[in-house]
């Protein structure tokens, strides 16, 4: 059966009682983001980029290191650490004479929640667990000191401050992470000790962050690509600016007009409240954190917190005297925190029965709820709200950092599994972006396009750039145990 029309006023619900009605509307104004406010939001969002190049404000912006796009001759075979919020995933790429192609294979483990607030020491060690696991698998090899070492890539998808490109410390832990002793540290000697402990043929040549890796992957293949944006358990974005524009980084008395890849972080963008739109629930969502006052951009966007906002308002409107809603019910389940992700959502916006048959079913397998139709709709309505002002927001990224280096035309590379998953996300984007930045021509020229595998591809490009750059004797911001390259 065919989807019918997204729901978009509560007077087509002919069939929802009065106090559920009044419901829906409640949402739809709190939830509803207008093109004014985006505007508003937006330009608030230019002056906080600049200010973090200057240092200050909530949004890092911080100086990556990567001194350029890849040119598509890069060769060689090098390994990719990728450590996200999920998932622990390591690559092998392998850069061909072709220009700009390349073969790439991997595993995927998963991050083990115990070690996310764990102690440091075991973090470490999973992570050369998993490399090595890697390297005698798919190398066939039982003695590791007879491979010689292969440079490695490490995205490191956290805030993290860089002197130079293999060096990183953190400034804080996101995504649900909170591990002791680390913040404040340089995470990549916590790192390499646990690869010497096992005698891993490996060598770290580049940290990256993701939204970095995304820039530079999509680069290689599209030289269109101006930004790198991450839509998925967290946000973020890179792209790259001039050095003369960056005038924390003066002292290293590089050219003006030199390129350095600069990762935004701004997932904590309006950590002081001014502009976004934070309703009761955005509110109790960063009280419960684990870093309350942070991320304040990201805990309204992103797929950490999309399922925990839906499972939020639902108990309130079940506990709302005046609304019968979910009556008779038992909630228990409900009521547990982070019961419900993002997925649950996008099941929701994607059922395809006019019944909302599906909808029915996951909410009594995964809940234990028995649901009416006029709830389901709620259900169904509030999905819609919650993902739409995720993608409305997350426009307004890419179009500060279009705004603040003037460009007019360009394709923003994307990644995460908010954007490639969640229905209606990038149509959504994409009509929130033409409000922003008033385009009226058919065409936009600025779109936001699926993005290379930046945490794998793109951490091994950066490897092989940094290479580069130490034979050609450019080496702004590469340090080795010597000190400057």
């Amino acid at each position: 059966m065919a989807r019918p029309a997204l729901t978009t006023a509560v007077g087509s619900m002919s069939d929802v009682p009065q106090d559920l009605l009044a419901q829906i509307k409640k949402l739809e104004e709190i939830f509803s983001v207008d093109k004014a406010k985006l505007k508003e939001i937006t330009a608030h969002f230019v002056k906080e980029l600049e200010k973090g190049n200057v240092e200050g404000g909530s949004i890092p912006m911080n100086p990556t290191w990567v001194m350029g796009y890849p040119d598509g001759n890069e060769t060689g075979t090098y390994l990719a650490l990728d450590m996200g919020g999920t998932n622990l995933r390591v690559c092998e790429v392998i850069l061909s004479e072709t220009r700009g192609e390349y073969d790439i294979i991997q595993s995927k483990y998963r991050m083990p929640e115990d070690l996310k607030t764990g102690e440091s020491d075991d973090m470490w060690e999973y992570i050369a667990d998993c490399i090595q696991q890697f390297i005698e698998y798919h190398h066939e090899v039982e003695d590791l000191e007879k491979i010689d070492k292969i440079p490695i890539g490490f995205t490191f998808s956290f805030p993290a401050t860089q002197d130079y490109i293999d060096h990183g410390i953190l400034q804080r832990w996101t995504k649900g992470f909170d591990i002791k002793g680390v913040e404040g540290k340089d995470v990549v000697p916590l790192f390499e000790a646990a690869l010497a402990k096992r005698k891993l043929p490996v060598k770290l040549s580049a940290l990256i962050n993701d939204t970095t890796g995304t820039l530079i992957a999509s680069s290689y293949t599209d030289p269109t690509m101006k930004i790198g944006c991450i839509f998925g358990t967290g946000t973020n974005a890179a792209y790259m600016e001039n050095c003369g524009s960056v005038p924390k980084i003066a002292e290293h008395n590089l050219p003006a007009d030199m390129p350095i890849a600069i990762n935004c972080e701004y997932g904590a963008f309006d950590n002081e409240h001014k502009v976004l739109p934070r309703t009761q629930y955005d509110v109790i969502v960063d009280d419960d954190s684990p870093r309350p006052g942070q991320q304040a951009f990201e805990k309204m966007i992103a797929g950490l917190y999309l399922g925990e906002l839906f499972r939020l308002v639902l108990v309130d409107i079940h506990d709302n005297k005046n609304c019968s809603f979910f009556a008779g019910q038992d909630i228990s389940k409900l009521r547990k925190a982070y019961t419900l992700d993002a997925s649950f959502l996008s099941d929701i916006e994607t059922d395809p029965f006019e019944n909302l048959q599906e909808t029915g079913d996951m909410l009594k397998q995964e809940l234990g709820i028995t649901a009416t139709k006029p709830e389901l709709e709620l259900c169904r309505r509030l999905a819609e709200l919650i993902g739409t002002r995720s993608a409305r927001l997350s426009a307004c990224g890419p179009a500060a950092i279009c705004t603040k280096k003037d460009i007019k035309t360009c394709h923003v590379g994307a990644d995460g599994s908010v954007f490639n998953k969640y229905p209606h996300f990038k149509a959504r984007g994409a009509v929130a972006l033409r409000e922003i930045l008033d385009w009226t021509e058919p065409k936009d020229p600025i779109s936001i396009v699926g993005a290379e595998d930046g945490s794998g591809v793109g951490a091994a490009l950066i490897a092989a750039l940094t290479i580069k750059r130490i034979k050609a004797g450019n080496l702004a911001g590469i340090k080795n145990k010597n000190g400057l390259a």
